[in-house]
């Protein structure tokens, strides 16, 4: 968070100084190439990845769908840019009857029940499968992100792309969630992820969209690897 609470007081004070308009417009057009930049890394970056991670998605693929059958990917309908919907691609790693399973196991568990309307989340969630576990854990079931990356509807950073059931959650801050591509890291994955309260990370995801920008976005990608081995908050 010093990181980040060091620019987001610089934004302040430049804000608050009496720079001339042509200093804000300069500020401006900085911004824009900041973010046709971060644009050009997302596809490069992502790309590459992708390539390269195509073996390890084709047997995780296989191995899925040889446990129960069923399709290895999941598409989940989430927010994004401007808040419009688009189709969030992960290796599932839930049972098939998912629904129904979560919500029999929220019947009769009350301690389950309260903790889900706290956080949307289950620290021991009988959905998951075994190899879905492990998935989670390393994070590699989110792979399959990184063309949600190229087609433009994510980013490799930002706030994580939220369901419509969680806008109540961000209130008034929810434009600056909008204001930016969802990623697949970003401030709240490496500093806990599940471990950090849900208002606190609506504050991470304002204060990484009032400042972003392209240092700060290699900042977090780096502090992305010891977190994905670290898996601290990760279930």
């Amino acid at each position: 968070m010093t990181f980040y609470g060091d620019v987001r007081t610089r934004v302040r004070v430049h804000s608050g100084s009496n720079a001339s308009s042509k200093s804000t417009d300069n500020f401006s057009v900085m911004r824009k190439v900041d973010g046709n930049l971060s644009r050009l890394v997302d596809i490069i970056f992502a790309g590459s990845a992708f390539l390269v991670f195509l073996p390890v998605i084709i047997l995780l693929c296989i191995a899925i769908s040889l446990q129960d059958g069923g399709s290895p990917l999941f598409m989940h309908r989430r927010i994004g840019r401007g808040g419009r919907m688009f189709p969030c691609l992960k290796l599932r790693t839930m049972v098939r009857d998912s629904e129904a399973r979560l919500r029999r196991h929220l019947a009769e568990n009350p301690a389950a029940r309260a903790e889900w309307a706290l956080d949307q989340k289950l620290r021991n969630d009988p959905r998951i499968t075994p190899l879905g576990r492990f998935l989670r854990k390393s994070s590699l079931d989110e792979l399959p992100q990184l063309l949600n990356v190229v087609w433009g509807q994510m980013s490799l950073v930002g706030p994580r792309p939220i369901v419509p059931a969680e806008v109540e959650r961000y209130g008034r801050y929810m434009e600056f969630y909008c204001n930016l591509r969802p990623g697949i890291t970003g401030l709240w994955q490496v500093s806990g992820r599940n471990d950090i309260s849900y208002r606190r990370r609506v504050a991470m995801d304002t204060i990484y969209s009032r400042t972003r920008w392209v240092g700060g976005d290699i900042w977090i990608m780096v502090r992305t690897v010891p977190a994905v081995f670290a898996s601290k908050g990760s279930f």
